[in-house]
C-alpha cells in the first residue's frame, strides 16, 4: 500500500469518526432541547388542569370534580384521567376509542414521563398523579404528539449524513490531490533513479523546482551529490581501466617482439632447452597478459557506451559450427564436445563480438568440467528470439554465486575445479559478454546445480522481429 493511500485512509478515517461524533453530539442536543420544550408543555398543561379541579367530599369518598377538558385542548395534546384502579375516568374527544391509560406502567405514587404509540402517533406522556390530603385519588395523563420534533430530528439526521458524507468525499479528494503533490518530488526521484538504473547513465540528475529547504528538497540535493560522486567514481575508474590497458599495450607489444626476435637469433642448434622454456614462458605470460589489457580496454569501452559494433546480418547456425569445431579442438580429449539442438537462425549483429562471447561460454565450459565430462551447444529458435546454449556437465556454481558471476573481476575458482595446468582467468569474460549481449539487444542468464553442471544461455532477437526497445526487454528463459 503505497503512502498516498495510507495517509489518506487515515484522515478520511479520521474525518468520519470526527464528523461522526459531532453529528450525534448535534442531533442529541436537538433531541433534547425539543424534547425539554414539550415536557414543559406537558407539565403547565397539566399544573392548569389541577389548578382548575377541585374535590368533593361524598360520604367517605373524596371525588375529583375537573372542569371540561375541551378547554385545555389542542389539535395536538390528549389528556385523560385514570382512577387507581386503572380504568379511564375522563378522556379528551381526540383520544377517540382509545379507554385505556396512556401508560399503565407509568401508573405509580410520583410523575413520571414516558413515550408511547397511538397506532401511527408517537405521543410523549407525563403521568401525574392526583392527590387529596394524602390520598392517592388517581392520575391525570397529558400527552403530546412528537410529529413535529420526529421531522425536525429526521430531518437534521438526513443533512448531517448528507453533509458529512459529502465533507468525507471532498476532504478524500482534496487530501488525495495535496499528499499526492507533497509526494511528486519522491515520485521523481524514485522515477529519475530507475532511469539512471536502466540507462545507465550517472550523468543525469533529479529535477526539483520546489523549495530548497524542504525536507523533499534536502533528499533531492542529497541524492543528486550521491550521484555526482558516483559518477566521479565511475569516471575516474573507467579513465583509469582505458589509460592502464592503453599504457600497457605498448611494452607488452615490445616484450613479444623481442621474445620473438631472440627466439630466432638463438636458434634451434645454438639455444639450450632451459633457455627456449623460459622463451615460451615469457611468450606466454605476454600473451596472457595482452588479452587481459585487451579485455580491460573492451570493458572501459563497453562501460562508457563507446563499444564498437560491426552491425550485419549474422547466420548464427553457421556461427554455432565454427564455435563447435573450435570447442573440440579446445577441448581436446579431455571433454566431450557435441551439438545439440541446432534451429536456423539469424540476427542482426557483430559477428566476431557474438563470436567471442561463445568461445568465452565454451571456453569457461571446458575449463570447469573435469575430464570425461560433456559440453553440449544447442541453439533454437523460442517466439521471436534465438537462443544458444552452452551446457556442461562439471561441478555447478553454489546458488550464492549465480548472481555475481557477471560481475567484473570476480571468479568462484573457491568452488569450481579447473583442470590440473589450467591458468586462472581475470574474471572479465563474463562481464564483457554479459555488456556484448545487451549491446546487441539481448541478455546473458545462467542456472546451475551443485553437482549437476551449469547452462549458460545467450538470448539474441531474431532478424526479422529485432526490438527498437533498450535491451532490458527480453523474455525470460523458459522454465
Amino acid at each position: 500500500m503505497s503512502i498516498r493511500l495510507r495517509l489518506t485512509l487515515w484522515y478520511t478515517t479520521i474525518l468520519t469518526a470526527v464528523i461522526t461524533l459531532f453529528g450525534l453530539v448535534v442531533w442529541s442536543a436537538l433531541a433534547f432541547s425539543l424534547t425539554n420544550q414539550i415536557d414543559q408543555r406537558l407539565r403547565q398543561t397539566a399544573l392548569q388542569l389541577l389548578r382548575a379541579s377541585t374535590v368533593v367530599p361524598i360520604r367517605d369518598l373524596s371525588i375529583l370534580s375537573i372542569p371540561k377538558l375541551e378547554t385545555f385542548q389542542a389539535d395536538d395534546i390528549y389528556i385523560q384521567v385514570v382512577y387507581t384502579n386503572g380504568k379511564v375516568s375522563l378522556a379528551s374527544e381526540n383520544l377517540g376509542q382509545f379507554n385505556r391509560p396512556l401508560d399503565p406502567n407509568a401508573l405509580g405514587g410520583a410523575a413520571t414521563i414516558t413515550e408511547v404509540y397511538l397506532g401511527e402517533a408517537h405521543i410523549r406522556v407525563l403521568t401525574q398523579p392526583i392527590l387529596s390530603e394524602g390520598q392517592l385519588l388517581g392520575y391525570l395523563q397529558v400527552g403530546a404528539r412528537l410529529r413535529e420534533v420526529d421531522q425536525v430530528k429526521n430531518l437534521l439526521l438526513l443533512v448531517l449524513i448528507t453533509v458529512g458524507s459529502m465533507s468525507v468525499a471532498l476532504s478524500a479528494g482534496v487530501v488525495t490531490l495535496t499528499v499526492g503533490r507533497a509526494l511528486k518530488p519522491l515520485d521523481t526521484v524514485t522515477n529519475a533513479a530507475l532511469q539512471i538504473t536502466r540507462a545507465d547513465d550517472l550523468s543525469r540528475r533529479v529535477p526539483h523546482t520546489g523549495p530548497t529547504g524542504d525536507e523533499v528538497g534536502r533528499l533531492v540535493a542529497a541524492f543528486n551529490a550521491t550521484l555526482e560522486r558516483i559518477e566521479k567514481l565511475f569516471t575516474a575508474q573507467r579513465r583509469f581501466l582505458a589509460d592502464v590497458s592503453h599504457e600497457l599495450r605498448t611494452p607488452l607489444t615490445a616484450i613479444r617482439g623481442n621474445v620473438d626476435l631472440l627466439r630466432r637469433m638463438m636458434g634451434n642448434a645454438n639455444g639450450s632447452e632451459a633457455n627456449r622454456e623460459s622463451l615460451d614462458a615469457i611468450q606466454s605470460e605476454a600473451e596472457r597478459m595482452s588479452r587481459l589489457v585487451g579485455d580491460l580496454l573492451m570493458l572501459a569501452q563497453a562501460e562508457s557506451g563507446n563499444l564498437p559494433l560491426a552491425r550485419a546480418e549474422v547466420e548464427l547456425d553457421t556461427l554455432l559450427l565454427e564455435v563447435y569445431q573450435q570447442g573440440r579442438v579446445l577441448a581436446g580429449s579431455k571433454v566431450s564436445v557435441s551439438l545439440g539442438e541446432e534451429d536456423q537462425a539469424r540476427a542482426i549483429g557483430d559477428r566476431d563480438k557474438l563470436k567471442q562471447v561463445l568461445l568465452n561460454l565454451v571456453t569457461n565450459a571446458i575449463k570447469y568440467t573435469p575430464a570425461g565430462g560433456k559440453v553440449t551447444l544447442g541453439l533454437a529458435c523460442i517466439n521471436g528470439w534465438a537462443r544458444f546454449t552452452v551446457t556442461d556437465t562439471g561441478v555447478g556454481i553454489p546458488p550464492e554465486d549465480l548472481h555475481q558471476v557477471f560481475e567484473r573481476f570476480y571468479r568462484v575458482d573457491k568452488s569450481r575445479t579447473r583442470a590440473a595446468g589450467t591458468p586462472s582467468g581475470a574474471g572479465l569474460g563474463l562481464s564483457i559478454a554479459r555488456w556484448i549481449a545487451q549491446a546487441h539487444g539481448g541478455r546473458l542468464e545462467v542456472s546451475s546445480q551443485i553437482g549437476s553442471g551449469s547452462c549458460f544461455s545467450l538470448w539474441l532477437p531474431l532478424a526479422e522481429t529485432r526490438p527498437l526497445s533498450k535491451p532490458a526487454i527480453v523474455p525470460a528463459r523458459p522454465g
